[in-house]
């Protein structure tokens, strides 16, 4: 028997888990496919991450989504909540799929819930809810989702591709698209331009 003293084992380190955070495109991402974007990450596990970007708009409106899926025709709806609302490109993956992230939370025929107040949810049946007027109040679509692979996100972030904090629903549903990225930097208190300036000089 070993009467040594031993120091107990070290916990278990805990994998990183970004939902419900955004992810914040670095300076450096300059010419990339993701420049200046922010993406809310939905899923993120072991086997990999899903996020929609939310500051880059199509030239697709939510009214143009219900048009071409009958939605309004079907409804007999003159008008709907949030037709005139741009219609986000989510992400290079399944760029025809539509995914509308919602607060406050409530559950669809295929919906994710990722936290209390929020859901992500890829089914018609909110569209249809949405075109009616008893969607939820804050809704973003998008199509086509970002998507990583088990430790690619962890390996773009050890590199420095991304920034992350903490996901703002004022940022996130409430400010205009082309503002986002300059907000979400000021969450960590950063300023967008200053940081660029200073990666140039680096």
């Amino acid at each position: 028997m070993n009467t040594k003293k031993t120091s107990p084992p070290a916990p278990p380190t805990s994998p990183l888990n970004l939902v419900g955070q955004f992810l914040i495109a670095m300076p450096s991402q300059q010419g990339d496919a993701f420049e200046r974007t922010v993406i809310y990450i939905c899923e993120h596990n072991p086997s990999g991450a899903l996020g929609l970007v939310v500051n880059r708009e199509s030239e697709v409106t939510i009214s143009d989504v219900l048009t071409k899926l009958a939605v309004v025709d079907e409804l007999q709806i003159q008008y709907a909540a949030h037709s005139a609302d741009s219609v986000m490109v989510g992400g290079p993956v399944q760029t025809e799929r539509g995914f509308v992230l919602h607060s406050p939370f409530k559950q669809y025929a295929a919906t994710i819930q990722i936290n209390d107040n929020l859901g992500l949810t890829s089914s018609r049946d909110i569209l249809e809810a949405v075109a009616r007027g008893e969607g939820p109040h804050h809704i973003l679509l998008a199509l086509g989702y970002a998507g990583w692979g088990a430790g690619q996100l962890e390996d773009e972030l050890a590199r420095n591709a991304w920034l992350n904090v903490q996901a703002d629903e004022h940022v996130l549903f409430e400010t205009l698209p082309r503002e986002k990225y300059d907000q979400a930097m000021r969450l960590l208190g950063f300023d967008a331009a200053m940081l660029s300036e200073q990666m140039g000089h680096a």
